[in-house]
């Protein structure tokens, strides 16, 4: 990978991160499918207006905004609300990354190097690391939601691929129309009108912030950076650097939230940046991809 898409990854990742602490401020006071439904309401109004459909089949773009929307990010935000933390969210949507790598060789036939092996196999023992020696205990139904919500992260991985798309940016606009609705839904569905009463004195700065960060970094500018990166190359290329989110996501949930980060995790936390550093080792010079 060139050296500018390894730097666009890593900053992808470091706000995707940051995300998690984030929607935990936000959840304090908002449901969290109301705050994954005005995400993505923001994410496509005003500009679907003025940003031309992308030249792709509509079913690709609908299919991934049901998706990514309420597949991964409302049931992601659900389950911090049902009692896992941040950080261990941040984690556990790295399963993403097998679930990937196991479509590429299905779907597209990609071939994975022993080094690929290896880094995923250190990063498998970091990632368990971390889960096995967490304090306290997390909601069955929180980790098997953010699982789920890992799954749905690598089907919208398969999509964008399938799709061949080219203008990203607008795929990713015209993509968050179709979240909103069924989101909002699913909060009433659940917990009726109370879902919504007082949402507008609920919309103060610490809830306001964290929206508009997921809106135009963690949505506009980070998908359009990923997706980008899986347009221009393998599917198990790209997954692999999504194991940075926890690093940052742990450390970041630490610093704005105050979760507490032990000698052990950061024992962890090098052995998944071990595995990722593995994956990402080859012999001979990347081909000159580039995306536009």
């Amino acid at each position: 990978m060139l050296k500018k898409h390894l730097f666009l990854a890593v900053l992808v990742t470091l706000v995707w991160g940051v995300n998690f602490p984030l929607t935990k401020l936000g959840l304090r006071s908002i449901d969290p499918f109301v705050l994954t439904g005005i995400r993505f309401a923001l994410a496509a109004l005003p500009l679907v207006f003025f940003i031309k459909r992308p030249a792709v089949k509509f079913s690709y773009v609908a299919a991934y905004g049901f998706i990514f929307g309420l597949g991964m990010w409302g049931v992601i935000n659900y389950g911090i609300q049902v009692g896992v933390s941040p950080g261990i969210a941040s984690l556990l949507i790295q399963l993403s990354v097998f679930f990937t790598l196991g479509w590429g060789v299905v779907l597209f036939k990609e071939k994975i190097r022993p080094a690929q092996m290896a880094g995923a196999l250190l990063a498998l023992i970091g990632l368990t690391g971390i889960m096995s020696i967490q304090e306290g205990n997390h909601a069955v139904l929180g980790v098997m939601l953010i699982v789920l919500s890992a799954l749905a992260w690598s089907v919208g991985n398969v999509i964008i691929k399938k799709s061949g798309v080219q203008e990203i940016f607008a795929f990713m606009v015209w993509a968050s129309l179709f979240p909103p609705i069924p989101l909002f839904l699913t909060a009433w569905l659940m917990h009726g009108s109370a879902a919504f009463e007082g949402l507008a004195t609920s919309l103060d700065l610490t809830a306001i912030l964290p929206i508009l960060f997921q809106v135009y970094l963690a949505t506009h500018f980070a998908y359009w950076g990923w997706n980008s990166l899986l347009k221009a190359y393998p599917l198990s290329t790209v997954a692999p650097l999504s194991l940075l989110i926890p690093v940052f996501g742990i450390t970041s949930s630490m610093l704005i939230i105050g979760e507490r980060i032990s000698t052990p995790n950061l024992i962890c936390i090098a052995i998944i940046i071990a595995g990722l550093a593995a994956g990402l080792y080859r012999r001979r010079p990347a081909p000159d991809y580039a995306y536009r």
